[in-house]
Protein backbone atom coordinates (compact mmCIF):
# COMPACT_ATOMS: atom_id res chain seq x y z
CA UNK A 1 0.00 0.00 0.00
CA UNK A 2 1.15 3.53 -0.78
CA UNK A 3 -1.04 5.02 1.98
CA UNK A 4 -2.46 3.45 5.13
CA UNK A 5 -4.50 5.48 7.63
CA UNK A 6 -5.56 3.74 10.82
CA UNK A 7 -8.12 5.29 13.17
CA UNK A 8 -7.06 8.82 12.20
CA UNK A 9 -8.70 11.70 14.05
CA UNK A 10 -8.01 15.42 13.89
CA UNK A 11 -9.51 17.82 16.41
CA UNK A 12 -9.03 21.59 16.42
CA UNK A 13 -9.71 23.79 19.42
CA UNK A 14 -11.63 26.81 18.16
CA UNK A 15 -12.22 29.26 21.02
CA UNK A 16 -12.25 26.31 23.41
CA UNK A 17 -14.94 24.54 21.34
CA UNK A 18 -13.45 21.39 19.80
CA UNK A 19 -13.98 20.92 16.06
CA UNK A 20 -13.73 17.28 14.96
CA UNK A 21 -12.43 17.47 11.40
CA UNK A 22 -11.68 13.73 11.22
CA UNK A 23 -13.21 11.00 13.35
CA UNK A 24 -11.43 7.65 13.39
CA UNK A 25 -10.79 7.39 9.64
CA UNK A 26 -9.48 4.11 8.20
CA UNK A 27 -8.27 4.42 4.61
CA UNK A 28 -5.91 2.63 2.23
CA UNK A 29 -4.55 3.62 -1.16
CA UNK A 30 -2.84 1.07 -3.40
CA UNK A 31 -0.12 1.78 -5.96
CA UNK A 32 -1.53 2.89 -9.30
CA UNK A 33 -4.93 4.00 -7.98
CA UNK A 34 -6.51 7.40 -8.59
CA UNK A 35 -8.87 8.03 -5.70
CA UNK A 36 -11.11 11.02 -5.06
CA UNK A 37 -11.89 12.09 -1.50
CA UNK A 38 -15.37 13.48 -2.04
CA UNK A 39 -17.79 15.36 0.14
CA UNK A 40 -19.21 18.81 0.89
CA UNK A 41 -17.19 21.66 2.40
CA UNK A 42 -16.30 20.81 5.98
CA UNK A 43 -16.47 17.04 5.44
CA UNK A 44 -12.79 16.56 6.26
CA UNK A 45 -11.44 15.69 2.82
CA UNK A 46 -8.79 18.43 2.66
CA UNK A 47 -7.80 17.76 6.27
CA UNK A 48 -7.25 14.08 5.47
CA UNK A 49 -5.22 15.00 2.39
CA UNK A 50 -3.03 17.35 4.45
CA UNK A 51 -2.55 14.76 7.20
CA UNK A 52 -1.48 12.16 4.62
CA UNK A 53 0.91 14.68 3.06
CA UNK A 54 2.48 15.57 6.40
CA UNK A 55 1.23 19.17 6.21
CA UNK A 56 -0.86 18.56 9.34
CA UNK A 57 -0.60 16.10 12.21
CA UNK A 58 -3.44 13.84 13.34
CA UNK A 59 -4.62 14.17 16.92
CA UNK A 60 -4.76 10.38 17.17
CA UNK A 61 -4.13 7.47 14.84
CA UNK A 62 -1.44 6.36 12.43
CA UNK A 63 -0.51 7.42 8.88
CA UNK A 64 1.93 5.38 6.78
CA UNK A 65 3.15 6.58 3.37
CA UNK A 66 5.25 4.22 1.25
CA UNK A 67 6.12 2.21 4.35
CA UNK A 68 7.12 5.25 6.42
CA UNK A 69 5.22 6.08 9.63
CA UNK A 70 4.49 9.76 9.00
CA UNK A 71 3.26 10.46 12.52
CA UNK A 72 6.61 9.36 13.98
CA UNK A 73 8.74 11.80 11.97
CA UNK A 74 10.40 14.99 13.13
CA UNK A 75 9.74 18.26 11.29
CA UNK A 76 12.97 17.86 9.30
CA UNK A 77 12.13 14.26 8.41
CA UNK A 78 8.64 15.29 7.33
CA UNK A 79 10.16 17.92 5.06
CA UNK A 80 12.41 15.29 3.47
CA UNK A 81 9.46 12.92 3.01
CA UNK A 82 7.44 15.59 1.22
CA UNK A 83 10.42 16.51 -0.93
CA UNK A 84 11.31 12.96 -1.97
CA UNK A 85 8.07 10.97 -1.99
CA UNK A 86 5.06 13.30 -2.37
CA UNK A 87 4.03 15.73 -5.09
CA UNK A 88 1.49 18.46 -4.26
CA UNK A 89 -0.96 20.29 -6.51
CA UNK A 90 -3.01 23.04 -4.84
CA UNK A 91 -5.99 25.04 -6.13
CA UNK A 92 -3.94 28.24 -5.73
CA UNK A 93 -1.10 26.75 -7.87
CA UNK A 94 1.60 28.07 -5.44
CA UNK A 95 3.96 29.02 -8.25
CA UNK A 96 6.73 31.54 -7.54
CA UNK A 97 5.70 34.72 -9.43
CA UNK A 98 9.22 35.95 -10.29
CA UNK A 99 10.33 32.62 -11.78
CA UNK A 100 9.59 31.28 -15.25
CA UNK A 101 7.68 28.03 -15.77
CA UNK A 102 10.97 26.18 -16.27
CA UNK A 103 12.51 27.74 -13.15
CA UNK A 104 9.41 26.91 -11.08
CA UNK A 105 9.69 23.24 -12.06
CA UNK A 106 13.46 23.25 -11.53
CA UNK A 107 13.14 24.72 -8.04
CA UNK A 108 12.10 21.48 -6.35
CA UNK A 109 15.02 19.62 -7.96
CA UNK A 110 17.35 22.36 -6.76
CA UNK A 111 16.11 21.72 -3.23
CA UNK A 112 17.00 18.07 -3.75
CA UNK A 113 20.55 19.00 -4.74
CA UNK A 114 20.24 17.88 -8.36
CA UNK A 115 22.93 19.46 -10.55
CA UNK A 116 21.93 22.22 -12.95
CA UNK A 117 22.23 20.30 -16.22
CA UNK A 118 20.16 17.35 -14.98
CA UNK A 119 17.45 19.44 -13.35
CA UNK A 120 17.09 21.57 -16.49
CA UNK A 121 16.79 18.46 -18.66
CA UNK A 122 14.26 16.78 -16.35
CA UNK A 123 12.23 19.98 -15.98
CA UNK A 124 12.03 20.50 -19.74
CA UNK A 125 10.92 16.88 -20.15
CA UNK A 126 8.18 17.35 -17.52
CA UNK A 127 6.91 20.52 -19.21
CA UNK A 128 7.02 18.83 -22.62
CA UNK A 129 5.00 15.86 -21.32
CA UNK A 130 2.25 18.32 -20.35
CA UNK A 131 2.33 20.25 -23.62
CA UNK A 132 4.08 23.28 -22.14
CA UNK A 133 7.38 23.40 -24.03
CA UNK A 134 6.52 26.74 -25.65
CA UNK A 135 5.76 28.33 -22.26
CA UNK A 136 8.94 27.49 -20.39
CA UNK A 137 10.14 31.11 -20.31
CA UNK A 138 6.83 32.63 -19.24
CA UNK A 139 6.18 33.72 -15.68
CA UNK A 140 2.93 32.73 -13.92
CA UNK A 141 1.37 36.15 -14.51
CA UNK A 142 1.75 35.60 -18.26
CA UNK A 143 -0.15 32.29 -18.23
CA UNK A 144 -3.80 31.28 -17.98
CA UNK A 145 -5.11 29.46 -14.91
CA UNK A 146 -5.07 26.13 -16.73
CA UNK A 147 -1.50 26.66 -17.89
CA UNK A 148 -0.40 27.56 -14.36
CA UNK A 149 -2.09 24.43 -13.02
CA UNK A 150 -0.26 22.27 -15.57
CA UNK A 151 3.05 23.89 -14.58
CA UNK A 152 2.19 23.04 -10.98
CA UNK A 153 1.61 19.42 -12.03
CA UNK A 154 4.93 19.36 -13.90
CA UNK A 155 6.65 20.60 -10.76
CA UNK A 156 4.86 17.95 -8.69
CA UNK A 157 5.85 15.02 -10.93
CA UNK A 158 9.39 16.03 -11.92
CA UNK A 159 10.78 14.31 -8.81
CA UNK A 160 8.91 11.09 -9.73
CA UNK A 161 7.09 10.93 -6.37
CA UNK A 162 5.34 7.78 -5.15
CA UNK A 163 2.19 9.82 -4.47
CA UNK A 164 0.56 12.86 -6.07
CA UNK A 165 -1.84 14.83 -3.85
CA UNK A 166 -4.24 17.28 -5.49
CA UNK A 167 -6.42 19.54 -3.33
CA UNK A 168 -9.45 20.88 -5.24
CA UNK A 169 -7.40 21.15 -8.47
CA UNK A 170 -10.39 22.31 -10.56
CA UNK A 171 -11.61 25.01 -8.15
CA UNK A 172 -10.41 27.99 -10.19
CA UNK A 173 -10.88 26.53 -13.67
CA UNK A 174 -13.71 26.60 -16.18
CA UNK A 175 -15.30 23.41 -17.49
CA UNK A 176 -13.18 23.13 -20.64
CA UNK A 177 -9.91 23.73 -18.78
CA UNK A 178 -10.95 21.32 -16.03
CA UNK A 179 -11.51 18.60 -18.62
CA UNK A 180 -8.05 19.24 -20.11
CA UNK A 181 -6.51 19.06 -16.64
CA UNK A 182 -8.29 15.80 -15.83
CA UNK A 183 -7.14 14.23 -19.09
CA UNK A 184 -3.57 15.12 -18.13
CA UNK A 185 -4.00 13.48 -14.73
CA UNK A 186 -5.68 10.47 -16.33
CA UNK A 187 -2.73 10.05 -18.67
CA UNK A 188 -0.27 10.26 -15.77
CA UNK A 189 -2.26 7.64 -13.90
CA UNK A 190 -2.87 5.21 -16.76
CA UNK A 191 0.31 5.53 -18.79
CA UNK A 192 2.88 6.31 -16.12
CA UNK A 193 1.25 4.58 -13.17
CA UNK A 194 1.26 7.67 -10.96
CA UNK A 195 -0.74 7.11 -7.76
CA UNK A 196 -3.07 10.07 -7.22
CA UNK A 197 -5.27 11.18 -4.34
CA UNK A 198 -7.60 14.10 -5.04
CA UNK A 199 -9.78 16.05 -2.60
CA UNK A 200 -12.77 17.43 -4.49
CA UNK A 201 -16.47 18.23 -4.48
CA UNK A 202 -16.52 18.50 -8.29
CA UNK A 203 -18.59 15.72 -9.95
CA UNK A 204 -16.48 16.01 -13.11
CA UNK A 205 -13.32 15.18 -11.17
CA UNK A 206 -15.03 12.25 -9.45
CA UNK A 207 -16.06 10.90 -12.85
CA UNK A 208 -12.44 10.52 -13.92
CA UNK A 209 -11.09 8.83 -10.80
CA UNK A 210 -10.94 5.05 -10.47
CA UNK A 211 -12.37 5.01 -6.94
CA UNK A 212 -14.40 7.39 -4.80
CA UNK A 213 -14.25 7.65 -1.01
CA UNK A 214 -17.02 9.79 0.49
CA UNK A 215 -16.58 11.75 3.71
CA UNK A 216 -19.14 13.54 5.81
CA UNK A 217 -18.59 15.24 9.16
CA UNK A 218 -15.11 13.70 9.41
CA UNK A 219 -16.28 10.13 8.81
CA UNK A 220 -15.89 7.82 5.83
CA UNK A 221 -19.48 7.13 4.78
CA UNK A 222 -18.86 5.41 1.45
CA UNK A 223 -16.16 3.70 -0.61
CA UNK A 224 -16.84 2.27 -4.04
CA UNK A 225 -13.63 0.18 -4.08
Amino acid sequence: MVVECRDVSRTYDDDAVPVHALRGVDFQLAAGEWVSLAGPSGSGKSTLLHVIGGLDQPTTGSVVVDGVEVTALSAAQLSDLRLDKIGFVFQSYNLIPVLSALENVEFILQLQGVDRAERRSRSREALHSLGLSDLENRRPGEMSGGQQQRVAIARAIVTEPVLLLADEPSANLDTSTTRELLEVLQSLNRERGVTILTATHDPMVMGYTTRQVNLRDGNVVGDNA
